[in-house]
């Protein structure tokens, strides 16, 4: 994660949300994230990055060049 603090990041949501905690819940679809696969991209910033890493077990990252 550290070497994103700077341009796009793109978050594509992997694994289903049934089962996670309202929080998380409630992260996922701030992102942007409805159904499986859905993708968003979004500037690499502090707050993004923080809701990333929090639900880094349901979603998949990659940096945009």
């Amino acid at each position: 994660m550290a070497d994103v603090l700077s341009g796009k990041i793109r978050v594509r949501l992997v694994r289903s949300t049934i089962g996670v905690l309202p929080r998380q819940r409630a992260t996922i679809r701030s992102l942007g994230l409805r159904k499986i696969g859905s993708v968003v991209e979004h500037e690499a910033d502090g707050a993004i990055l923080g809701m990333v890493k929090k639900v880094s077990h349901l979603v998949k990252v990659e940096k945009i060049d």
